[in-house]
């Protein structure tokens, strides 16, 4: 089975699998060969594959993944199309804590804006904090 993980930025992976695990909206789901065709939206969180070397060996990789959406082709193909997608080395998580402290701070204080008054909509501030919860999750998951 193959999984591919598009961002605006081009392919952030691309890897033969036996299984995947998702974060949809509805709720966390698997992938086994053969699946049933389907569409869904993915939510931030974790994207997990795993495989099986001729040894035996269990291989895999896990990706911290916003939101987007996941066609599964029944063909035994698996296309994720996200906004963002990073790899454990591309995470800092000094970084992700800070974005997910301060996104929470952010929330805690925000107030409906007055007509005109210009900062972050709560569902920008939402998303923030939902990508930095990812990164972090992503950084304690063994593929």
């Amino acid at each position: 089975m193959q999984v591919e993980v598009v961002t605006p930025a081009g392919i952030a992976a691309s890897a033969e699998c036996d299984e995947v695990t998702a974060p949809g909206v509805r709720g966390e789901f698997g992938v086994l060969p053969g699946h049933t065709p389907f569409i869904t939206a993915l939510k931030p969180g974790v994207l997990v594959w795993k495989s099986k070397s001729g040894s035996g060996e269990k291989k895999g990789g896990v990706l911290a993944i916003g939101s987007g959406f996941a066609e599964i082709s029944g063909k035994d193909k698996i296309v994720v199309l996200t906004q963002h997608a990073a790899t454990l080395e591309q995470i800092d998580p000094t970084a992700a804590q800070k974005d997910l402290d301060e996104a929470e701070r952010l929330l805690k204080e925000w107030k409906t804006p007055e007509a005109g008054a210009a900062g972050p909509s709560r569902e920008d501030l939402e998303a923030r904090r939902a990508w930095a919860q990812a990164r972090l999750d992503a950084r304690n998951t063994k593929a």
